[in-house]
C-alpha cells in the first residue's frame, strides 16, 4: 500500500495526486490514507463523487467512518469554483492541526469545460493553502479520464503517487503559468445568440434584458431569477472594475439528442482579474480581497468558465435546464 506522508511541520503543505485504476485500488489506496489520519487523530474530510464516497463508507464498517466528513463531489464540485472555499473552511475549523483532504474534482463523464475549470481549482490550491499544515490528495481514475487531464495533473500536483510509489512531478508547473495557459479563447456559440452592450448607469437594462430572453428557455422560475442575479453581478463588476462598459451574449446548449441543456450567459469587459482567487474563497465584510460579485456569481451558476487575458476579462455563466 501507498504511504501518503503527513505534513511534516507547523506551516508543511502537501498536495499529491493519485493515479488509481480500478475501484478495489482506489478504496484500498484513499482509505488507507483516511486510516492513518484518524490514527494520528487529525481531522478528515473526503469530497469524492457519489459512487466512490459510498463505497468508501461501506469499507469503514457499521459506523461509516464515525469522525470522518462525507461529502458527495457531484454537488460540492458540480461547478469547480465552489470547491475551494470548502476545502479551506474545512481546514480553518480546525487551526492548529494538519488537516486531511481526499478532494476528486474531475471524474469519467464531466465535459471539458468542466475538467478545465477543474484544473485552473487543483492549480490554486497551491496557492492557497501554501504554509498551512495540511494535506490535500485528490484521485484521478487514469484508466476512465481523457490523457490530457491526467496530463494537467501532473502540472497542478507536486508530488504524484501512482503504482506503490510516491515522487516529486517532473512536470509541476508554477499555479501562475497553469492558469495562465488555461486562459485560451472559448469556443463560439453554435447556434443563434442574443446581444446587448451596456454602459454605465445601464445595469437596469442588463436585467430586463436578460430577464425578458430568459422567459424563453426551460429554465425553473427559480433558476431563472438565479442565472438573472449572477448576470446582474457580474454586469456590476464590469461597469465598477472593467472599465464601465461591457457586453453580454445568451444562448442555449444541448436538448434532447445531447442528453444535457442549459443556458449560458457570456459576460464581456475590459478588466482584468488581479487576484485569481477571487471569488473562490467566501469573502468577509471586512475582507480586503474582495470577489464579493464574484463569490456570488460562483455560488449561483452549474459551471463559470474564466478567461482572463490581455483582450479583457470574459466570464460564461451555465444554468442546466431540465
Amino acid at each position: 500500500m501507498i504511504t501518503v506522508p503527513a505534513p511534516a511541520g507547523p506551516g508543511a503543505f502537501l498536495h499529491p495526486a493519485l493515479f488509481y485504476r480500478g475501484l478495489t485500488e482506489y478504496v484500498a489506496e484513499v482509505g488507507g490514507f483516511v486510516r492513518r489520519a484518524l490514527a494520528a487523530d487529525e481531522p478528515v474530510l473526503v469530497a469524492v463523487p457519489g459512487q466512490r464516497l459510498h463505497a468508501l463508507r461501506e469499507s469503514f464498517g457499521a459506523d461509516g467512518g464515525a469522525g470522518i466528513t462525507w461529502t458527495d463531489m457531484t454537488e460540492l464540485g458540480r461547478n469547480p469554483g465552489r470547491i475551494l472555499a470548502s476545502l479551506q473552511e474545512f481546514a480553518d475549523r480546525h487551526a492548529g492541526r494538519a488537516a486531511r483532504i481526499v478532494g476528486e474534482p474531475v471524474w469519467p463523464g464531466r465535459s471539458p469545460a468542466e475538467a478545465r475549470e477543474a484544473t485552473r481549482h487543483e492549480a490554486l490550491i497551491n496557492t492557497a493553502f501554501a504554509g498551512r499544515p495540511a494535506t490535500v490528495l485528490c484521485p484521478y481514475d487514469v484508466v476512465g479520464l481523457a490523457p490530457d487531464v491526467v496530463s494537467d495533473a501532473r502540472r497542478t500536483h507536486p508530488v504524484l503517487v501512482e503504482r506503490g510509489r510516491s515522487l516529486p512531478s517532473t512536470a509541476y508547473t508554477d499555479p501562475a503559468r497553469v492558469t495562465a495557459d488555461l486562459d485560451d479563447p472559448l469556443p463560439e456559440p453554435e447556434g443563434p445568440v442574443a446581444m446587448l452592450a451596456y454602459a454605465h448607469g445601464g445595469l437596469a437594462g442588463v436585467r430586463e434584458y436578460a430577464e425578458g430572453w430568459a422567459r424563453g428557455t426551460a429554465l425553473t422560475p427559480a433558476r431563472r431569477s438565479d442565472l438573472i442575479m449572477a448576470i446582474s453581478e457580474a454586469a456590476a463588476n464590469s461597469l465598477a472594475h472593467g472599465g464601465g462598459k461591457g457586453t453580454l451574449r445568451l444562448w442555449t446548449v444541448g436538448g434532447p439528442a445531447a442528453g444535457a441543456a442549459g443556458v449560458v450567459a457570456e459576460i464581456h469587459d475590459d478588466g482584468r482579474l488581479a487576484d485569481p482567487l477571487a471569488g473562490r474563497r467566501r469573502p468577509s465584510l471586512a475582507s480586503a480581497h474582495g470577489g464579493r460579485g464574484l463569490w456570488m456569481i460562483h455560488q449561483l451558476c452549474d459551471l463559470v468558465e474564466v478567461r482572463a487575458t490581455e483582450s479583457g476579462f470574459t466570464l460564461r455563466l451555465h444554468a442546466a435546464t431540465p
